[in-house]
């Protein structure tokens, strides 16, 4: 939109009487004389035109700067999208939240690790004993990332999520044109539509969460397992032992990155990895456009 444009909302949202003004001047013929038109507007009209460069000097009279601006100016402004209604939670997706987080207490209660271990034990106890602890938790790591990866993308609506975003975006760029051209009335409105647009970020955080809750009542039981394992001393031997790019043979017992556990860090380094190759090989879109 030309800044000629912007000018004139922004005029006409200070005064609505200036619309039919402009209008009426549009089709005035010729250079136009403020004698001429005196009828028909203020002199507290026709120095604002001037003040903002609407209208401009030409010979005797004054003419339009930008006309195809102005008319521009007056077609009736772009309405925001009304903020789509987000997705309600079934009660099995609460389900599945409380779920996540009683199973995330399973990390400090002793009681509750034990039986979820336990549990998970009974089915990959298993593939651990044929395979050494390292491969299990890189075999854990793909089978997480190709649930969360389908989770995300059937449970995630991305058609609203792209609507929020673009909502606000929207906001943001008038916002931008309204503090270069310096109009503190409409940046004032714009921050009113911003405040109540504040209820896009929880529609957000909703659409976002829903999946989530059912990747992490997946996915905690596995880190659980595998916590209770190597902590009550069930892997041992070569089993914990594995040499790392840039750390060279780590042991996941006692080995450190930073402050995180070995195993940690390459459940993270595989599940990253495999979760990318398994987004492109399936076309899985998993953040809005």
């Amino acid at each position: 939109m030309s800044r000629t444009a912007e000018k004139v909302r922004s005029l006409v949202r200070e005064d609505p009487e200036l619309a039919d003004v402009l209008e009426d001047l549009l089709d005035h013929e010729g250079e136009i004389r403020w004698r001429d038109v005196k009828g028909d507007v203020s002199s507290g009209q026709w120095g604002r035109l001037l003040e903002k460069d609407v209208l401009v000097e030409s010979g005797e009279g004054f003419e339009f700067a930008d006309p195809d601006g102005v008319r521009e100016g007056l077609e009736p402004e772009e309405e925001l999208d009304e903020s789509p209604e987000s997705s309600s939670w079934s009660k099995w997706d609460k389900l599945a939240a409380v779920g996540s987080f009683a199973a995330i207490l399973g990390y400090n209660f002793q009681p509750i690790q034990n039986t979820i271990g336990g549990a998970v034990e009974v089915v990959l106890g298993p593939l651990d004993a044929m395979l050494p602890f390292y491969v299990v938790v890189m075999a854990l790591a793909v089978l997480t990332g190709l649930y969360s990866t389908l989770l995300q993308a059937n449970l995630t609506d991305m058609s609203k999520m792209s609507k929020y975003q673009e909502r606000a975006q929207k906001l943001q760029d008038k916002m931008s044109d309204a503090k270069e051209r310096g109009d503190e009335a409409e940046i004032e409105r714009l921050r009113e539509e911003q405040m109540e647009a504040f209820g896009d970020q929880a529609g957000m955080l909703k659409e976002q969460f829903r999946p989530m809750a059912w990747i992490m009542l997946l996915t905690i039981p596995a880190f659980l397992w595998m916590y209770w394992k190597l902590g009550t001393g069930q892997v041992t031997g070569e089993e914990v032992q594995m040499v790392l790019p840039l750390m060279g043979e780590v042991n996941f017992n006692t080995g450190r990155a930073f402050v995180f556990p070995v195993w940690i860090i390459w459940y993270m380094v595989c599940s990253f990895s495999f979760s990318n190759v398994i987004r492109k090989a399936l076309n899985i879109q998993t953040t809005p456009t």
